[in-house]
């Protein structure tokens, strides 16, 4: 719950935070007449402002806040690994303070202030059903706002040939040359695959538009099966695509098992950043380490991945060799393709270097013959 006083009595509301972040425990009434220098020297102490004013007016007041935090000088780095560190370091802050700024919202998720859109439905599709009134961070109503339309206009996957819509908190298919990767790579089998780790479903329809008979798509997150299930169903594929919930593989073996985890080792901060950061490699290697027990004789694994972690210094090559050979596991061949996204271009990114030299691979892998 997030206490406050208003009106010289004490107020609570349910606190909501997808990051998890503990509610504030500073929180003064904030209005159109606050100036931007002092509301971000306000968040940056850790004191929130829960709003009263304008709508409009918060959001130009957030954007103020954020050209603030903007130009504040980066640390020189002397080595990748510093420079991701102190990038993850600087958008940590940055959401910290961002997020400081606060808005109600009405049991029913209406939001009681000037000019306030309509985002019911949004929040409906984000959170449930509305209970209580509550108080969020007007940072990440954005976020669920830009996430229902999203949802609605779909993404273009030029390799399916159609649109996918990503959930809120459901990671958006955006970097289509994966996806060109595995509409590419020669099919060992067109009877079964297992696609693990299904997201929005994307790769599963991909396979089945390919002509595998049967795909069984496996994911563990709620939001993630319902928007899989969703997808499949849209495409017209729900006779020959399977979403069911498993931590990684579903039982039984396939010619065909297909994986694009995480590609980052590192600890994910919100739970959109789970399809980016994986703790200790524990999916990657999870996945890498069930293969074989579940690769029919002579089927495939393939894992797509990105090496952009060997090029911030998170993990050398030699490990994820050393990776396969420890699964039992054999290179039948690697297929490699460079990033497409504007940030591969960006000589303003702080990680500029290590995404210019990017590689994605579909490595395809097979059990180790005894």
């Amino acid at each position: 719950m997030l206490n406050w006083t208003e009106a010289d009595a004490s107020r609570t509301a349910r606190w909501r935070s997808e990051s998890g972040s503990p509610s504030p425990k500073r929180v003064m009434l904030a209005d159109d007449r606050l100036a931007a220098d002092a509301a971000y020297r306000l968040a940056s102490e850790g004191t929130a402002l829960l709003w009263r004013g304008d709508f409009q007016n918060a959001r130009q007041l957030l954007q103020a806040m954020a050209r603030r935090i903007d130009r504040k000088p980066r640390k020189p780095a002397a080595s990748p690994i510093e420079a991701f560190n102190f990038y993850r370091q600087a958008q940590s802050q940055r959401a910290r303070t961002l997020g400081m700024l606060l808005l109600p919202l009405e049991a029913d998720y209406s939001i009681p202030l000037r000019r306030a859109p309509n985002v019911k439905e949004a929040c409906a599709e984000a959170y449930g059903a509305g209970e209580v009134p509550s108080v969020v961070s007007l940072r990440e109503l954005l976020g669920v706002i830009g996430a229902h339309e999203w949802r609605k206009k779909g993404v273009d996957i030029p390799a399916l040939g159609e649109r996918i819509h990503p959930h809120y908190g459901v990671f958006s298919p955006v970097r289509g040359e994966y996806l060109q990767l595995v509409a590419e790579a020669p099919l060992p089998s067109s009877a079964l695959a297992f696609d693990i780790g299904t997201g929005t479903g994307v790769l599963a329809a991909l396979l089945a538009r390919r002509g595998v008979k049967h795909v069984v798509a496996t994911d563990q997150d709620p939001r993630a099966l319902a928007c899989a299930r969703q997808n499949i169903a849209r495409l017209g594929l729900k006779g020959r695509v399977d979403v069911v919930e498993a931590d990684l593989f579903p039982p039984g073996r396939a010619p065909l098992v297909v994986c694009n985890p995480p590609w980052l080792p590192a600890r994910a901060h919100s739970p959109l950043e789970h399809a980016i950061y994986d703790p200790d490699s524990r999916m990657l290697l999870g996945f890498l380490n069930g293969l074989a027990a579940h690769l029919e004789p002579g089927g495939e694994g393939w894992l797509i991945l990105s090496d952009l972690a060997e090029h911030l210094g998170l993990r050398p090559r030699a490990w994820l060799l050393d990776a396969f050979g420890a699964a039992g596991l054999d290179v039948v061949a690697r297929l490699d393709t460079h990033p497409t996204h504007p940030r591969a271009a960006d000589q303003t990114d702080p990680l500029h270097a290590a995404r210019a030299a990017e590689v994605t691979s579909l490595w395809r892998l097979a059990a180790r013959e005894a």
